[in-house]
């Protein structure tokens, strides 16, 4: 990603100090830029637990660092049978910080296989920092293959308009920001504007954390993509008249036969597209993919705070302020993702290319997951 002509990741370890492992805290975006420094485990699930980090495949990347930074804790143990008891402490307490999003689990897993690997603290520690290290490198490279696949969904629209801009709508943030870089939904986005495609993003605010309004938007300016805000409840609108061409969402968890959890709100766009025959597409890498499960009923729904939909942030004066929107003694409940079911999904944009969302076609792209 580009952010004032620089180039970053979401994530990275300091140069200086590889013990180091900085990050963007998106809470101040789009206000404030600020790097935050994490030193422990317990820092890194924090930062996680409370969105310092989000999205899918950054929360996977958070995760794999994290356990790199528990395998030099544990490096002070009196015994390796210590070690693995403090690593596997950690491992819990990471997969503990947002259920939903399977790439966070998937991440720890993968660790804790690779890590085991070590017959000492030393060769534990150093399992952890390779992977670590290859855990953020696929999720970079998956998303911008992503990237390229999507482009030709794009193009397709973009030889039926006739040098009209083409009119993408996303939901949440799905961009730089949610992975280590490119992105998912917004990866084939930024391709295309880069191959001079005239492409347009409605961008849902996406209550109530408003990750749509504070960094879809920010992202996208950065790149010099136009988009437009928009109220939540505008796409269907929008849909009605014919001002979108395609919509593309990311997901924190897809089952292997095609149903797709993502934030809130995704299955309302999903039926509205339906209704008005807008493709609707999940781009996703296989990371983010539960080959546990095929029924979306299964995926577990984060609850968060209420606090989220009672109040809000916002910046005045140099300063974020937190406001109050509702009344105090009010219930309120806060779901974090809804699932969209197979049927409401045109395709899914992968690595490995488009597929249906169906477990036929999704299998015949990862065919080492058919058993």
């Amino acid at each position: 990603m580009n952010i004032g002509g620089q180039r970053f990741r979401t994530i990275w370890l300091n140069p200086a100090n590889e013990q180091i492992v900085q990050l963007i805290d998106q809470r101040f975006l789009p206000h404030q830029f600020v790097i935050e420094d994490v030193t422990t485990v317990a820092q890194m699930a924090n930062a996680i637990r409370e969105m310092h980090v989000r999205g899918a495949g950054l929360i996977g990347a958070s995760a794999g660092y994290g356990m790199y930074l528990a395998a030099i804790e544990a490096g002070a143990s009196a015994t390796i049978a210590e070690f693995d008891r403090q690593l596997a402490d950690a491992a819990a307490q990471l997969k503990a910080t947002r259920p939903t999003a399977v790439n966070l689990s998937w991440a720890v897993e993968r660790q804790t296989a690779n890590i085991a690997n070590g017959k000492t603290a030393p060769e534990k520690i150093a399992l952890a920092l390779r992977t670590a290290k290859e855990i953020a490198a696929e999720d970079e490279e998956h998303c911008r293959l992503i990237g390229q696949h999507g482009l030709h969904l794009i193009e397709q629209i973009a030889r039926s308009k006739n040098g009209k801009p083409i009119n993408v709508l996303t939901h949440c943030n799905a961009g730089w920001l949610a992975f280590v870089d490119y992105g998912s939904a917004l990866a084939p986005i930024y391709t295309a504007h880069d191959r001079g495609l005239p492409v347009h993003v409605w961008v849902d605010e996406t209550r109530p954390r408003s990750q749509g309004s504070k960094l879809t938007a920010w992202e996208l300016a950065q790149h010099g993509v136009p988009h437009t805000i928009i109220a939540d409840s505008v796409g269907g609108h929008l849909m009605q008249r014919g001002d979108v061409d395609l919509v593309i969402v990311g997901s924190d968890r897809t089952t292997r036969a095609g149903d797709v959890a993502n934030k809130i709100g995704t299955y309302l766009k999903a039926l509205a597209a339906k209704d008005n025959n807008v493709p609707f597409y999940v781009a996703l890498p296989s990371a983010s993919f539960d080959w546990s499960i095929r029924d979306g009923n299964e995926i577990p729904i984060e609850q968060r705070s209420v606090d989220e939909v009672k109040r809000a942030h916002g910046w005045r004066d140099g300063q974020m302020l937190e406001v109050s929107l509702a009344p105090e003694n009010s219930p309120a409940a806060n779901y974090g993702f809804d699932v969209t079911p197979r049927r409401l999904v045109t395709g899914l944009i992968t690595e490995r290319g488009i597929c249906k969302a169906d477990e036929k076609s999704i299998l015949k792209l990862f065919p080492e997951h058919a058993s």
